[in-house]
């Protein structure tokens, strides 16, 4: 009996690219890994191997990414791997330990200052120190862009050239920012703290500057492995550098197509730029997607195909490698509230089939999407929790909102119409009509007030009928009383606690994570691609946003949007990263729960895929066929003549080209795909109820197997008025 070494059992069971990534030679590795390919496997694999074979030492690895769950993760693995002794780290939580080690050296004896667990207070103080007055989400997007000039290596005196030069959309006057920034910087000094950029700094002037330090963190740690390395900002990336000492034992893994993080200062940059900057290095792609179905993975690959820029100079094409499953939907409807009723009442059923609620997830650019959606579950008695944020009706400012609309009541005249009203008393809390202001906290401030708004409109476009006798009802306009009353009951009713349910969640919050069963609402130009994408940079980036939400489906995937964003709103057009596909199909009638006399109409367009590959099919021809023009043909000649000779008959009866009765496509489509039943053959592209009435007997005769001349015996195919 052979007995294999621990070190080649850890090989047992990984594709030969994950293999090729494990037992890379050290010196510097690049592992392009597109999603649901392996990644975690490969890199904790690969120290494991590592470890085991006796080329390192596992005391001597530092494995960095970003969160905590991911740092866990790691370390659970590699141990299970029969591996102790590697630490597994986030980079703040590494650079603390060490500054924490190290402060009594670097400080001449004194403990290190104490952690900022939030910006945001001491932010407040700087900003009215330079005479600006700010509430909570201001002071959070004033925070934020101080985070990213600091992440961005970036000094308070540099930050007007360094803003202008990235197109950063500053929440003030830029030059009133950097006045900020520096009195943020001595207030933090004059309180003895610091903040987490601080820690960072700390921990690369502690290397760079201190000889000592540098040679004993050197000594301790010499093989180093990022996760996620996409998302590196420059002053990880400084951190990085310094802990490596111009030696070369690194192994990054990340995904250039999933680089939505820039706006916080992270940059594909450095993992677009390895092989450069690290002279023959080992560059190894991880294609073979396990998390999703090959319709999934085909739809993400259209998607992704068409982006353009650095990031796509490293774009990957996903090869899935479970069952096929079923294909993603793309749906179409007239409004919001029929979207989010509809995408509530698929949840339903997915339940009541059996699909666990904690592993449907319903998608959406912004959180102020949400409320729609947490509505319209609670209506189907569908639990749900919201990942990254809080409930709508829990957010401050909607709480604040509500207390002013309470407040209105009194004041604003009765017969004020709703919308007007709602929008007088919400000038109490500071929003306006007008544009939103620049920065992501107040902007995000400003759209949960607006959803208020929307649903004043869609409420006063509802009165309230009375009943005034057995043959006569009058319409009673609502007013803003009624509609504070539907918001606390609708609060009362989205307060209810769930430990399990449907997630509700941001894209951004949505990455790192995967469910069996994806809903991506709200697709509609202006929400994704947002308005606030300017440049193309920026564009792309929403375009990886879509990618990102595509990918985390394993086997459901269901795309919508809302033709206007409210009953008889504006027109909209869908997002410009959806698939162009052939909407000529049909339409369905659909309830959609807001009252018995709406029913709005809804299109459905299945995209379709490769029955070969499972690539998306796009162009026409391709979706008749219902394969690549790439993929192995299985056509069945002798058929294929049958059906030529027998068009050429039934074209020369009706005295028209032979085209009008079936294309060339739709022919070999038919002796390819060799439907058997009237349903198979009218699911075949060219053939709809009109031809399939006309020849359907013929073609099923004739691919049954029966000769042209037992059905075009003399027979004239004229067509009927």
């Amino acid at each position: 009996m052979v007995v294999h070494s621990a070190s080649e059992q850890v090989l047992a069971g990984l594709d030969p690219e994950q293999r090729a990534a494990v037992t890379a030679p050290a010196g510097p590795v690049c592992i392009l890994a597109g999603a649901g390919t392996g990644k975690t496997r490969a890199i904790t694999s690969r120290i494991a191997h590592r470890a085991l074979s006796g080329d390192i030492s596992p005391r001597h690895v530092l494995a960095v990414t970003f969160t905590a769950r991911a740092a866990a993760e790691m370390r659970h693995r590699i141990s299970l791997l029969g591996v102790r002794g590697v630490q597994a780290r986030t980079f703040h939580a590494a650079a603390l330990r060490q500054v924490r080690y190290f402060a009594p050296r670097l400080l001449a004896g004194r403990a290190m200052p104490e952690l900022l667990d939030s910006k945001v207070r001491l932010v407040t103080l700087a900003a009215a120190r330079v005479g600006l007055r700010t509430d909570r989400a201001a002071a959070r997007d004033l925070a934020g862009e101080i985070e990213w000039a600091k992440s961005s290596l970036v000094e308070p005196g540099e930050y007007v050239v360094a803003a202008a030069r990235a197109l950063r959309d500053t929440p003030h006057e830029p030059a009133k920012v950097a006045d900020v920034f520096t009195a943020y910087e001595q207030l933090k000094r004059s309180n003895g703290v610091i903040d987490f950029e601080d820690m960072l700094r700390a921990a690369v002037w502690g290397v760079e500057e201190h000889p000592d330090v540098a040679e004993q963190v050197r000594g301790q740690y010499r093989h180093f492995v990022v996760d996620e390395y996409q998302d590196v900002n420059p002053l990880q990336q400084r951190l990085l550098d310094a802990w490596l000492g111009g030696r070369n034992d690194l192994t990054v893994v990340g995904d250039a197509s999933q680089t939505i993080y820039s706006f916080t200062g992270a940059t594909s940059s450095y993992l677009v730029d390895f092989p450069r900057r690290h002279r023959n290095a080992t560059v190894v792609r991880l294609v073979r997607d396990y998390r999703s179905t090959p319709q999934v993975v085909g739809l993400a690959n259209a998607v992704i195909s068409q982006a353009r820029g650095t990031e796509a100079r490293l774009r990957l094409e996903l090869s899935g490698q479970r069952p096929p499953g079923p294909e993603p939907d793309l749906r179409i409807f007239t409004d919001e509230p029929a979207e989010a009723n509809a995408v509530a009442a698929r949840c339903r059923s997915l339940i009541d089939a059996g699909t666990p609620a904690k592993e449907i997830a319903v998608l959406f650019r912004v959180n102020a999407q949400s409320e729609a959606y947490e509505k319209a579950l609670t209506e189907a008695e569908v639990p749900y929790v919201v990942q990254g944020a809080e409930r709508f009706f829990e957010r401050a400012e909607v709480r604040q909102a509500m207390v002013a609309l309470r407040s209105a009541t009194r004041s604003i005249p009765g017969e004020t119409p709703l919308p007007t009203a709602v929008v007088e008393a919400l000038t109490a809390v500071g929003w306006s009509p007008d544009a939103p202001p620049a920065g992501g906290a107040a902007r995000e401030r400003w759209e949960a007030l607006a959803a208020l708004v929307q649903l004043a409109e869609e409420y006063a476009a509802t009165p309230e009928v009375l009943p005034i006798g057995e043959a006569a009802s009058v319409e009673r306009p609502v007013t803003l009383t009624d509609f504070t009353e539907e918001l606390a009951n609708r609060a009362a009713q989205q307060h209810v606690p769930t430990v399990d349910g449907v997630t509700l969640a941001s894209l951004h919050s949505a990455k790192g994570l995967e469910w069996d069963a994806v809903f991506l609402v709200g697709l509609a130009e202006g929400t994704l691609p947002t308005t606030y994408a300017k440049t193309v940079e920026q564009v792309e980036e929403e375009r990886r946003l879509l990618y990102v939400g595509i990918t985390r489906a394993r086997q459901w995937l269901w795309l919508s949007y809302a033709a206007a964003r409210s009953p008889g709103g504006r027109a909209r057009r869908p997002s410009r990263f959806l698939p162009q596909l052939d909407r000529s199909g049909g339409t369905e009638r659909a309830a959609t729960g807001t009252g018995p006399a709406r029913r709005p109409e809804r299109r459905r367009t299945q995209i379709m895929s490769c029955r070969i590959c499972g690539a998306t099919l796009l162009a026409g021809p391709d979706r008749k066929l219902g394969r690549c023009p790439t993929c192995p043909s299985d056509i069945d000649d002798e058929l294929h003549e049958r059906l030529r000779e027998w068009r050429q008959r039934v074209a020369g009866a009706q005295k028209v080209p032979a085209y009008v009765v079936f294309t060339d496509a739709t022919l070999t489509a038919l002796a390819e795909r060799r439907p058997g039943r009237p349903e198979e053959l009218i699911a075949i592209a060219g053939i709809g109820p009109r031809k399939l009435g006309l020849y359907g007997e013929s073609v099923l005769a004739l691919v049954g197997g029966a000769g042209v001349d037992d059905v075009c015996p003399e027979k004239t195919f004229e067509i009927q008025s």
